[in-house]
């Protein structure tokens, strides 16, 4: 009997997608479903063939036999199969959290945008968090934040929009349209050549470590979301992962709120 006989069609459709070399991304856009959700099908297809790893499940798609583990290794995967799914489980938790922020918010863009923060920089282990608006002038503007340092919330203000320079990380970010994971903002040779941006980061937010995430509506930037540690304590890919569902969740509120206050104002 095929292994594919256990699989559900699903199941069948995602295991060969990742065996064939994709991305959780690129199989979650391809089948219109969460990432997160990827990885749970996938911990139960690695349950069901035995397999721990994208080499056996291949090897198991075509039918041969896998080479025997001992228990050690068996129990390795059992392991990681149930942090796995913990994992995936936390992060649908998370949506659906940030998803009832939205909706009980009715259009109020700040009183949602402050309990976004909130809820990342918790579950992110981040000291504080902003969220930047980008203008069509390739400027930003630190438009809510929350754990702020004081003088660092005052030096935004001070600014406004501002302009930022191609190797800060929001400019990289900007240029790049992908996330900048910075791990020591006092290491890189930005931050000896006096940028502004970089030193106010560094010496009045006390900013270590950061990720700074584009928020694109369709292929438009319309933000970031940045997440800042005080510590030398670099993101993880899970931690930045979950901030990137936050960033889009973000966007999605941007819109709502846009779309409320237009409705509103048609209103006779």
């Amino acid at each position: 009997m095929s292994e594919r006989a256990n699989l559900s069609q699903r199941e069948v459709q995602i295991a060969q997608a990742y065996a064939g070399g994709q991305t959780y991304q690129a199989i979650a856009n391809s089948l219109c479903i969460a990432p997160s959700t990827v990885r749970t099908h996938l911990a139960t297809i690695y349950r069901k063939l035995d397999v721990s790893s994208k080499v056996e499940l291949a090897t198991r798609l075509k039918g041969e036999a896998s080479a025997p583990r001992n228990a050690a290794e068996l129990a390795m995967v059992v392991s990681e199969l149930a942090l796995s799914l913990e994992e995936a489980i936390s992060r649908e938790r998370a949506m659906s959290e940030v998803l009832r922020i939205i909706s009980a918010a009715r259009g109020d863009l700040k009183a949602v945008m402050q309990e976004i923060l909130a809820y990342a920089l918790d579950l992110c282990d981040a000291e504080f968090g902003v969220m930047f608006e980008y203008g069509n002038t390739h400027k930003f503007h630190a438009t809510f934040a929350l754990g702020i340092p004081p003088d660092f919330e005052a030096w935004f203000d001070a600014q406004g929009w501002f302009a930022v320079s191609p190797q800060t990380g929001l400019g990289r970010m900007d240029a790049q349209r992908e996330i900048v994971n910075i791990f020591d903002v006092k290491s890189e040779d930005i931050y000896l050549s006096d940028d502004p941006l970089r030193i106010a980061t560094a010496d009045l937010g006390g900013a270590r470590s950061f990720v700074a995430i584009p928020m694109l509506a369709a292929d438009t930037l319309v933000g970031a979301f940045v997440l800042y540690r005080q510590t030398v304590r670099p993101f993880s890919d899970d931690t930045t992962r979950l901030a990137q569902m936050f960033a889009a969740q973000s966007v999605i509120a941007l819109e709502n709120a846009r779309m409320i206050k237009a409705m509103q104002g048609a209103v006779p």
